[in-house]
């Protein structure tokens, strides 16, 4: 798992990712975050690495 930034430009998809919830209501929103981590999980392809994502963004929220 990486934990370095690895974006080439974190700046642009940010913006990406708050351009593509706009107008949405909270529930079209949730979708659209599953829909995305799903297909991003599709391209790691990993389980192990996965897991490992999961478990890190789930100790940065308690």
């Amino acid at each position: 798992m990486k934990t370095t930034l690895h974006l080439q430009d974190a700046d642009q998809f940010y913006e990406q990712l708050l351009d593509a919830h706009t107008g949405l209501s909270t529930e079209q929103s949730q979708l659209l975050n599953a829909r995305l981590i799903l297909l991003l999980a599709n391209q790691v392809g990993d389980a192990r690495v996965l897991q490992d994502c999961v478990e890190a963004a789930r100790r940065h929220v308690e």
